[in-house]
């Protein structure tokens, strides 16, 4: 099992980083079967971390955040440069709004499950829904194609589902049946998935990589 362990000072000063940044992560401990979370906390004279134990050896068990390392990207014309821009501009002009949406989808859920009545639970999303088309429906009109099959994409990527599974949860078949229909006469569909084995997928994820990392 997991215990704790102290490191002075001076001998983990690095542990300072790890303090400000570390995040849950499960991770296997000693026995298989359970689970442990890394664990860094500052203390007077160094910090305490979590171990484990290791032919009677206690050793200090810290999981690094992940660094991502690009190497330069090359182009073989100047068409193929150019779609990488546009991608990248489009990628950053919608991925906020993925973000929003994976924000108000977690809200929705921890509402509707304090809700008990179905008429209740519906005027509440009709509600919510007039709300959210008052201050993002003009944005939202103004988006292009590609920037709304791009959006769709990092809705799922944020949320785990299409967009086609949470209109159809929240609005029921019909609705998404209706919007999927429409979707398709503009060549897009609501139920693409965020597959990182799409070579187009990758370059989405290498666009939001640089934008996390503030390169553009």
């Amino acid at each position: 099992m997991p215990v704790l362990f102290y490191i002075k000072k001076n001998s983990a000063r690095f542990i300072a980083i790890i303090y400000l940044l570390s995040f849950p992560l499960g991770v296997f401990s000693q026995n298989k079967d359970d689970i442990a979370i890394p664990y860094v906390s500052k203390v007077i004279d160094g910090y305490r971390v979590t171990a484990v134990i290791e032919n009677n050896d206690t050793i200090p068990y810290i999981v690094m955040p992940w660094v991502i390392i690009n190497g330069k990207m090359s182009f073989t014309s100047r068409r193929k440069y150019a779609e990488w821009t546009r991608l990248k501009y489009n990628v950053k002009k919608v991925y906020p709004y993925a973000i929003l949406a994976a924000a108000k989808l977690k809200e929705f859920d921890l509402v509707l499950a304090t809700i008990p009545k179905e008429a209740d639970r519906k005027a509440y999303l009709k509600k919510s829904e007039k709300e959210l088309q008052k201050e993002f429906g003009e944005e939202l009109k103004g988006l292009s194609i590609n920037q709304g099959k791009i959006l769709m994409k990092l809705i799922d990527r944020e949320t785990g589902k299409t967009t086609y599974t949470i209109i159809k949860d929240m609005r029921g078949n019909f609705n998404a049946f209706m919007w999927q229909s429409l979707a398709t006469l503009f060549g897009s569909s609501m139920k693409q998935n965020y597959d990182l084995n799409d070579p187009y997928d990758r370059q989405i994820e290498l666009a939001i990589k640089q934008i996390e990392a503030g390169e553009f």
